[in-house]
């Protein structure tokens, strides 16, 4: 369902034409900043990839480094995240304002534990000496990972303040406009995440 057609269901007068544009136009330039992102991203993953083979500097490497069972306990954490807020998705569309806030509430617990095992991962990086300054592979690594984690930090922060706008104001064509791109957002990060599972853990440990 579009932005626009979500927004008229929560808020008929948004159907009128000069409204409806809005929300439209604020749709669509959050879809350029997402691809905007996405070019980031890419860039992050070229130079991972160049550095994984030839930047390690006689240093740890992935095999040594990275714990899949640690990366399959992040996926599915983030994967969890992602049906959570479908599930939230569903519950406004039906006007269940609580039902929704649990839903939220439910993805905000699963993306911190995402961040946190990410920190774990990274302190105990640091500790073994496998810091970011160590060789230009675990700079790429650090980047890469980290920009990923930055973002879904975020994305939390996002989710805090979406629900006490859903709580304060209700379910406002505004606030379900603001809630349909942070869905589109949290949606990207599972797909970039996905992406950072099959190009660094997997190729790093099998």
């Amino acid at each position: 369902m579009s932005a626009e057609a979500i927004v008229a269901t929560a808020d008929p007068a948004a159907s009128e034409p000069g409204t409806s544009d809005v929300y439209e136009h604020r749709a669509f330039g959050f879809w350029l900043y997402l691809m905007s992102d996405a070019i980031i991203f890419s860039l992050l993953f070229a130079t991972y990839v160049v550095m994984a083979s030839t930047g390690t500097d006689g240093g740890p490497t992935g095999r040594t480094l990275f714990s899949l069972p640690h990366a399959f306990g992040e996926t599915l954490l983030l994967l969890l995240s992602s049906l959570t807020f479908g599930l939230a998705s569903l519950a406004m569309k039906s006007d269940k304002r609580a039902a929704m806030l649990s839903w939220l509430l439910v993805t905000f617990v699963l993306g911190l534990g995402f961040v946190l095992m990410e920190i774990r991962e990274f302190y105990g990086m640091v500790q073994v000496g496998a810091g970011p300054d160590r060789s230009g592979f675990l700079s790429a690594f650090f980047t890469l990972v980290g920009t990923h984690g930055l973002h879904v930090t975020f994305g939390l922060i996002w989710i805090l303040i979406m629900a006490s706008q859903v709580i304060i104001k209700g379910l406002t064509a505004p606030v379900v406009s603001r809630f349909f791109r942070l869905g589109l957002f949290w949606h990207f990060l599972d797909i970039v995440w996905i992406g950072i599972f099959s190009v660094v853990y997997l190729p790093g440990v099998l």
